[in-house]
């Protein structure tokens, strides 16, 4: 799939940046998308002159490297990639520091699957050292296959499975480890049947207007309930609200769009 767009990005951001984050949902083609960069950057450059070097924080020898992580990072020159970066959210005031030397030796690459409300001290440590690229799913302008991405949704391994059978089966399995592993890997408290009935009940008003109060009496919680477990899914770039176009937005209640529901008969989201 080519996501030639995504990497011309990525070296505008660096021109007025010394980090990059691509923040998206896990599966989106974030890790795809840094290796692509990466051989376009050995492409251009002498590896000699334009190191590179990997940090995958579920890798526990990485995890490892990094248990000092200032005698880790603080030698290195060229690309620094650091994936999965919402597992280890206090490494950000350490790289603000180094973000801050001079002469600027190093340049960070971070791939992350929350959003910066999520990675808490991103937003506040990083400010005016970093550029966002969020990156989504397979949209209607990459795939070749409308039919294929209405049946299947966006995600790589959905999109591009075997079968449609073999697609379910990821889809269902994603759900699964979201609710049940990485939901609470970030710290997050919740119940997972009550967030599954909750995710599958925002499925069936997909586009449609979001009325908390009514989804709180269907699911019988309270509606900051319905709110908190929005913020997550949000959050996780599960769901996506669209604000109304009008001159008074808190008037009018949001829309909502989900990215992976539960249920396999319904659409994934995608722009």
């Amino acid at each position: 799939m080519d996501r030639r767009t995504y990497l011309e990005r990525i070296g505008t951001y660096f021109r007025s940046h010394p980090m990059v984050g691509i923040l998206g949902p896990r599966q989106c083609g974030k890790t795809t998308l840094a290796r692509q960069y990466i051989a376009s950057l050995r492409s251009r450059t002498s590896s000699h002159r334009s190191p590179v070097h990997y940090f995958d924080l579920e890798d526990p020898e990485h995890l490892n490297r990094l248990a000092d992580a200032k005698l880790a990072l603080e030698p290195l020159e060229g690309l620094i990639v650091i994936d999965k970066v919402q597992r280890a959210p206090d490494l950000f005031p350490l790289l603000r520091v180094l973000a801050d030397r001079t002469p600027r030796r190093q340049r960070y690459l971070i791939l992350g699957s929350a959003s910066r409300e999520l990675i808490r001290q991103s937003s506040e440590t990083l400010a005016g050292r970093i550029a966002y690229l969020e990156l989504p799913p397979f949209t209607a302008f990459e795939a070749g296959n409308l039919q294929r991405l209405w049946l299947r949704g966006g995600f790589p391994p959905a999109y591009l499975a075997k079968n449609h059978a073999d697609s379910m089966i990821w889809r269902k399995a994603y759900i699964t480890s979201l609710l049940e592993r990485d939901l609470p890997d970030l710290g997050i408290d919740f119940a997972a049947a009550t967030m599954r009935r909750f995710w599958m009940m925002l499925s069936h008003r997909h586009g449609s207007l979001l009325n908390a109060s009514e989804i709180a009496r269907s699911m019988d919680v309270s509606q900051p309930t319905v709110k908190r477990h929005l913020d997550i899914l949000s959050g996780t770039f599960m769901v996506r609200l669209l604000q109304p176009w009008t001159a008074s937005p808190s008037s009018i209640p949001a829309r909502t769009a989900t990215r992976s529901p539960p249920k396999s008969t319904s659409p994934t989201w995608r722009r």
